[in-house]
């Protein structure tokens, strides 16, 4: 079974050869997803360590849990199996078995910020190790609490831009142009002199 929250990854398997791999790769994308990348090979080769030992060692079976957890500052990884005995770190070099399958918990010390082991109760034990989380790690934010109504911030009042002065357009008034009628010139007059016919004359002379 899987389960990952925002900062916490847990997965619950068979310590088997098989699975180991399959819990590899989980581990990585889950690592990616929280933008650890740089952490991605310690990780990976600290859980490889540590699901070995309980393959070789853990009693009565073999079934345990890797859980990742993320907080400000630092990346937890820890297998918890139900064997009470808590392992002793030995030399990869005098330990032949140990040093065909890895070098177990002194290469998790090596590699890791802090490590340690722990009982669970009376049936178990956790074995853990830390890698300090970069800078540039985000998780997904939490949600933010909700505002009081005295926190609120005031509304904004929207923006009022002063209006343009109205453009007052003066007519042009144009001066009617009159127009005169044309009075045609009179046509001049022609005299004509009557002739009248001679009268004839008289003549003083009785006849």
């Amino acid at each position: 079974m899987i389960s990952h929250p925002s900062r916490h990854c847990t997965v619950e398997l068979q310590a088997l050869p098989s699975r180991i791999g399959q819990v590899r790769r989980i581990v990585s994308a889950q690592l990616r997803y929280w933008h650890l990348d740089p952490l991605i090979d310690r990780a990976a080769l600290g859980v490889t360590e540590l699901l070995s030992n309980v393959h070789r060692h853990a009693r009565p079976d073999k079934s345990c849990v890797v859980e990742l957890e993320l907080l400000v500052d630092r990346l937890t990884v820890s297998v918890r199996d139900h064997d009470p005995r808590l392992p002793v770190v030995a030399d990869a070099v005098e330990d032949a078995a140990l040093s065909t399958c890895g070098r177990g918990l002194a290469m998790v010390a090596a590699m890791s910020e802090s490590w340690g082991a722990r009982p669970e109760g009376e049936d178990g034990k956790v074995v853990w190790f830390t890698l300090p989380a970069p800078t540039t790690a985000r998780p997904q934010p939490a949600r933010s609490p909700r505002r009081t109504p005295e926190q609120q911030p005031a509304p904004r009042r929207p923006r009022t831009h002063p209006s343009p002065a109205p453009v007052t357009t003066t007519p042009v008034t144009t001066a009617p142009v009159v127009t005169a009628p044309v009075v045609a010139a009179p046509a001049p007059a022609v005299a004509h002199a009557a002739t009248a016919s001679p009268t004839p004359a008289r003549s003083a002379v009785p006849g």
